[in-house]
């Protein structure tokens, strides 16, 4: 924050725990118990929308009151948002095929199911066969050269070619982007299509039973815009056989030498079609509490407290999905930590800056109770001093904690080390920027500089193995200890940070599905999505200075709805369309400010 002569911060700034300070100390025991009911089975690991999810807001508030805390509009703790929950199968699911006008049809669940990015609706018409579904100009591949899929049904390929091929140019047993369901759910609906259909790869995957996936445990958009339906590839071969054709001689060829085998089925096939995916609303909830201070400045303290329920489709361990995800780490660990610095702050004497506690909902859907907060703060977000986010700080090895968002405000860089001059812990500044994968991002891109605590992945990351255990409490302990004496610096000292906005190299770690800033090689683009939004375009949070998107005019607010003359309608989308581009590219952007369309063009840089 600011550089503090020694003789000040003897003065003002004792040790946390020191028994001088008139401070009761961080207590291990009372942070890990709150660890163990946030991670306990009766949560049911905290879904987003789910009992579990309530009860742990209604724990955290009554928390909040027991330390003191007041409700910040003086009625309630819990601030409510909507919410988008997972999709659901309706009864309306339906699919048979005509040849020469007779009609077979396929039972459901067992011969098909759509996936749970599916649009809504309903097919009808020929198909066409789209090979793996891919359009790879890096590679001088796609499946869609010299067809017309405009309103057709596409029928794709699991996977890509040349899946053992060590030596393919899609890398063989790696899997490319690519081979992901909504990349060829999108590239599907660029070109036109009506809806997709999805076989698995037989030739390639011999003796292996030909399973469909698994309704909800496939990552993508909300609703991918056109209905995507997977079909037992059984069924599929017999109009392979209605055609003349082989779907292995066709996979064998294709393997051989990269060459699209695309075509056209006889017009004697129809296909007949109804998708029935329901998406619920939710009301879920950020809980807030608030120490008043003897101005009307504050510092923000946070944490989200929801985890995966029983993993669904970001699970690390799909073969446990449906079993319970504990997230004691990931976010126990942080929720935890709010409540025991409340417990803290709220036995001193009253602040000269006030203190707001929140935790979260609905991060691990994409940081959506932070951008709900940051759209409609309970405060003035202009006094907001510094947000200060705790994610993952359960786990802390060798003494070593991860720091983001030091860049973020004027001397915040300078106050962190005259603190951990103070504490045994090393500090690794990870990122100066203040964006990544958690929710201080949120309030970057409002200007409100930022601190982000993280102590590092693990093995039981989303896996239901994450449990409270396995929390190292006196490490953890020791952290809230530091973060303690950061905040209390904050709140108590005349000068405050001033945002920076820093300008972050494109390589820089980032936000999944980010379009700016996330790692790996590319087309870099320097746009931050708001995760707030979720249809009809990507609106811009915010936009990295000296980025492709900041020198063509583009701003935060703006919401993106056509990108190198392809319509955008969610993330996925867009994430898609710069994917196609390389460095150096311009490509023509469209976008929507204030409701009035705008053009420009961007050229794009190198993601390193």
């Amino acid at each position: 924050m600011f550089r503090l002569t020694r003789l000040l911060a003897c003065l003002v700034c004792l040790p946390l725990l020191a028994p001088s300070a008139g401070r009761p100390p961080i207590d291990p025991q009372r942070y890990l118990n709150d660890v163990k009911y946030l991670a306990s089975p009766e949560l049911q690991g905290r879904g987003t929308g789910t009992p579990g999810l309530e009860k742990a807001a209604n724990y955290i508030a009554r928390q909040f009151r027991e330390a003191g805390l007041k409700p910040v509009d003086g009625k309630s703790y819990l601030q409510a948002f909507p919410v988008t929950t997972n999709a659901r199968l309706g009864t309306n699911n339906r699919f048979q095929y005509l040849e020469n006008g007779s009609a077979t049809p396929l039972r459901f669940p067992d011969d098909f199911t759509p996936f749970n990015f599916s649009a809504r609706g309903r097919l009808a018409g020929g198909l066409i066969f789209a090979g793996y579904g891919i359009t790879a100009p890096e590679y001088g591949y796609d499946d869609y050269s010299g067809l017309d899929v405009k309103g057709r049904i596409v029928l794709v390929l699991r996977h890509e070619p040349q899946e053992f091929d060590e030596k393919s140019v899609f890398a063989g047993r790696i899997f490319t982007e690519h081979a992901q369901f909504f990349s060829k759910a999108t590239n599907a609906k660029v070109h036109g299509a009506a809806g997709v259909i999805l076989i698995n790869d037989r030739y390639n995957h011999r003796g292996e039973s030909d399973e469909l996936e698994q309704f909800g445990r496939t990552v993508g958009p909300a609703d991918a815009g056109i209905p995507f339906i997977q079909v037992k590839a059984e069924v599929a071969e017999r109009w392979f056989a209605l055609a003349g054709r082989s779907l292995e001689e066709i996979q064998a060829e294709v393997d051989k030498d990269l060459k699209p085998r695309s075509f056209a089925f006889p017009p004697s096939l129809e296909i007949r079609a109804a998708t029935d995916v329901e998406r619920a609303m939710r009301t879920v909830h950020n809980v807030a509490g608030l120490l008043p201070g003897q101005t009307d400045e504050y510092v923000i303290i946070g944490a989200h407290y929801d985890h995966l329920g029983l993993g669904e489709q970001f699970s690390m361990a799909p073969s446990q999905v449906g079993t319970v995800h504990p997230g004691a780490d990931d976010n126990a660990s942080g929720a935890a930590g709010v409540l025991e610095l409340a417990r803290y702050f709220a036995s001193q004497p009253k602040l000269k800056r006030g203190l707001l506690f929140i935790a979260f909902a609905g991060e691990e859907l994409g940081l959506l109770g932070s951008s709900f907060y940051v759209n409609h703060p309970a405060l003035p977000p202009e006094k907001a001093v510094a947000m200060i986010n705790l994610d993952m700080i359960g786990r802390i090895r060798d003494g070593k904690v991860y720091v983001g968002g030091q860049g973020s405000g004027t001397t915040l860089k300078a106050l962190l080390e005259e603190v951990q001059a103070r504490h045994d812990l090393q500090l690794d500044y990870s990122d100066a920027a203040g964006y990544g994968s958690s929710d201080h991002t949120s309030f970057t891109t409002r200007q409100i500089p930022v601190l982000f605590f993280f102590s590092g992945l693990h093995g039981d990351y989303h896996r239901p193995s994450d449990t409270w255990d396995k929390i190292d409490a006196q490490a953890t302990a020791r952290l809230l200890a530091l973060i303690g004496d950061v905040g209390g610096r904050l709140i108590e000292t005349g000068e405050r940070p001033r945002f920076v906005r820093v300008e972050a190299p494109p390589g820089a770690r980032g936000m999944p599905g980010s379009s700016g800033g996330g790692s790996g090689y590319g087309a870099y683009f320097g746009s931050i999505p708001d995760f707030g939004q979720t249809a009809n375009g990507v609106k811009f949070a915010d936009v990295r200075e000296g980025s492709p998107a900041a020198q063509a005019g583009l701003k935060a607010g703006d919401v993106l709805v056509e990108f190198d003359g392809k319509k955008v309608d969610n993330l996925y989308d867009f994430t898609y369309a710069l994917r196609a581009r390389k460095p150096g590219d311009e490509v023509s952007v469209k976008v929507l400010r204030n409701g009035a369309p705008i053009e420009t063009r961007a050229r794009l840089s190198q993601r390193k």
